[in-house]
């Protein structure tokens, strides 16, 4: 797992001085609204505010301070208290405040490899950068919660992939590490055929969750056509793998299975991390 977040760390050092603009989206949803934030840097970050009644929670923050910004106004905007800060798989510039964390997320962040990770950014981005300093409180999985007049819930996520959560929110988002698109995935969301397997069952389960919409730390909102394409899209990489000889041979089927949809360039390294 060490050994993956450091890979992260690596692809994303890229500068963070042509940061562009960010954009918000509303999506209304029954009792709430959800604000998705695309942050348009260098990860392709994305954050979240769940908009209750009468108070607001954000998720996954951003890391970077010309998006901090950014989000901190239009938060300040929407004029109503920030009752709660959740960090899923990315804390960000959340201050002094509590921040809410699966349980083992804490010791992960301080101690582990998300720790390197975060090292890895600060030596890369430095000062570009917004960290958190305010307490981590873990959440059980698996346990509701309500905050601003909304249920929230940790649910286990890709085995794979620590902290290993998706928070279902009112019963009717699901947010998780990466967003399902009609596209291509990259050598990051698949590093290996055990994240693989990992992957197509964390598909099931959000499609079995009853949620609408389906939402990503990179990536920001989809729908569930979107969920089920990427289902079918994993299955089909698992099929190939299984049936080709070697990593040519794969990207040769999943080209043909999948012609002229973004990402293409990236197949190479997914074979690689699949042919090892």
């Amino acid at each position: 797992m060490k050994k993956m977040f450091l890979t992260i760390a690596a692809a994303c050092c890229l500068g963070v001085s042509a940061m562009a603009q960010g954009e918000f989206k509303v999506t209304e949803l029954d009792g709430f609204n959800l604000h998705t934030y695309y942050s348009n840097d260098v990860m392709g970050d994305a954050s979240y505010i769940v908009e209750g009644n009468n108070g607001l929670v954000t998720l996954e923050s951003p890391l970077f301070k010309s998006g901090a910004g950014e989000f901190d106004e239009y938060v300040r905007k929407l004029g109503k208290p920030v009752v709660a800060r959740i960090a899923d798989y990315h804390i960000g510039a959340t201050g002094k405040n509590d921040i809410i964390v699966a349980k083992g997320m804490k010791q992960e962040i301080e101690n582990g490899g998300y720790a390197a990770m975060i090292n890895g950014f600060k030596k890369n981005f430095g000062d570009a950068m917004l960290l958190p300093d305010g307490k981590m409180v873990e959440q059980d999985f698996d346990n509701d919660f309500s905050l601003a007049g909304v249920n929230f819930r940790f649910e286990h996520g890709p085995s794979t992939d620590f902290p290993a959560a998706s928070v279902i929110i009112g019963n009717q988002v699901y947010l998780t590490h990466w967003a399902a698109a009609k596209a291509h995935m990259n050598a990051l969301q698949i590093s290996s055929p055990a994240v693989l397997d990992a992957e197509i069952n964390e598909a099931k389960e959000a499609l079995r969750s009853g949620c609408k919409v389906f939402a990503g730390g990179h990536g920001g909102c989809a729908e569930k056509s979107d969920m089920k394409f990427k289902l079918k899209y994993l299955k089909t990489l698992k099929k190939a793998m299984n049936k080709c000889r070697n990593a040519d041979e794969f990207v040769k089927s999943v080209k043909k299975a999948y012609p002229g949809i973004n990402g293409e360039d990236g197949l190479k390294a997914v074979a690689a991390n699949l042919y090892k």
